[in-house]
């Protein structure tokens, strides 16, 4: 299970973890704290669905959202800093795209979802990824790809 292996990574290196979601809507928090104990290495996740949230909560600027769109590489690096900042974690993954069935463009289609890794010293790694199926199935494959990004930026 991949947040049981993200547990024990964090747990070793003494390290704590945030999110912030949109499309999935508290998938990532719900699947870590599936795992008894997660409560020493996850610090917070903020689910900021609306722009608006993404705004108070996270402190995405209002001209990148009118600019490059909520589902776009500068917004997820805009949520992954502030929930890093929010939480005062040593890692952080934010999440934003369009799970469907509606909501999408030919710019960007239904099933589009941008990933940002973050740690706490300035690091950070995105990914567009597009995944096929109705709307759980992009939601699910956004979560597990969520979980195995902190995994793999953990493990560098």
């Amino acid at each position: 299970m991949l947040a049981q292996q993200l547990g024990e990574l964090l747990l070793s290196r003494n390290a704590t973890v945030t999110c912030a979601e949109s499309c999935t809507g508290g998938g990532i928090a719900s699947a870590i704290t599936d795992i008894a104990g997660s409560s020493s290495w996850f610090r917070l996740g903020l689910v900021t669905y609306a722009n608006v949230a993404k705004q108070s909560m996270l402190g995405v600027s209002p001209d990148t959202l009118a600019r490059e769109g909520a589902v776009s590489e500068a917004v997820v690096i805009e949520m992954a800093r502030g929930a890093l900042a929010k939480a005062e974690a040593d890692i952080a993954v934010a999440v934003s795209g369009i799970a469907g069935p509606d909501g999408g463009s030919e710019a960007k289609p239904v099933g589009t979802v941008w990933f940002c890794w973050a740690l706490g010293d300035g690091e950070i790694s995105t990914r567009c990824l597009h995944f096929d199926g109705n709307r759980d199935q992009v939601r699910h494959e956004a979560v597990a790809t969520a979980l195995s990004g902190l995994i793999a930026m953990l493990k560098k």
